[in-house]
């Protein structure tokens, strides 16, 4: 598949792009033809191309999300793409020289759980939210959640399955109510990622079959432009499934393998 100018014409947000998948999803769109814009807490220093409008956002305060998309409802007028990869509770993951990320629920800081409630999956609903504006009056756009198999199997901790689980079922629900208007959403589960934190780690990982931040963007831009997206509207996608589906590679050549429920 061809990226090159796949998405002229169109607008993206794509939300939490400072780094990892949201940076590389950022960078494809952009890449692709489309007007982007990128929001997060540490937008400015993010890594991309002057192409890409940077807009700072911290995603749990709702004044600041709203003025986002006035921003892009008065430069453009339309928004066709909406990619929430904004996440919390992944900072702090040592705390007083103990690593909690893993520990069962009663162990478990309690402030994680609002970090991924709040900035995870309500800032995605907020985000939706004022997406789903735009893209009914127009009868077209695509929303995009990040989310992960921690949804469906016991991963690291039970904050964590909670609210995966939670972000799969609010995509559910909002293709059920957005599927009349012609609108899109799915649940994009990456593969092993090679993000900059993920690399700090390299050396201790299997990367075999990791794919690159871009290629969830690549994923994500042949979707865009799918005529027959609203196949796929409320499940739960690999990435890499969609790879084969659209027949593209990653940004290496390689062609990663979809996970299974049974390979997590």
């Amino acid at each position: 598949m061809d990226f090159e100018s796949l998405l002229a014409g169109q607008t993206a947000l794509v939300t939490g792009a400072s780094r990892g998948i949201g940076r590389g999803v950022a960078k494809v769109l952009a890449e692709s033809g489309a007007t982007v814009y990128a929001t997060g807490r540490t937008i400015a220093d993010a890594d991309l191309s002057a192409a890409v409008i940077r807009l700072p956002c911290d995603h749990t305060n709702d004044a600041q999300v709203a003025a986002v998309f006035a921003r892009i409802r008065e430069d453009t007028g339309r928004l066709d793409v909406l990619v929430n990869g904004v996440w919390g509770g992944y900072e702090r993951m040592v705390e007083d020289g103990q690593f909690t990320w893993g520990v069962p629920f009663w162990q478990q800081p309690l402030w994680r759980w609002n970090a991924m409630m709040d900035a995870g999956v309500r800032a995605a609903y907020v985000a939706s939210h004022h997406a789903a504006m735009p893209m009914t009056i127009a009868r077209r756009g695509l929303i995009v959640h990040l989310s992960h198999w921690a949804g469906r199997k016991h991963i690291a901790n039970v904050i964590y399955g909670v609210s995966k689980a939670a972000t799969d079922k609010m995509v559910a629900d909002m293709a059920h109510e957005l599927r009349p208007h012609g609108v899109t959403v799915v649940s994009l589960y990456p593969g092993m990622v090679r993000t900059e934190k993920v690399m700090e780690a390299a050396a201790f990982l299997d990367l075999s079959n990791s794919e690159s931040p871009e290629y969830i963007g690549r994923a994500v831009a042949a979707l865009a432009t799918d005529p027959d997206a609203q196949r796929w509207t409320g499940q739960t996608i690999v990435a890499a499934a969609f790879g084969e589906a659209y027949d593209f590679a990653d940004i290496d050549g390689k062609r990663p393998r979809p996970l299974t429920l049974a390979d997590v």
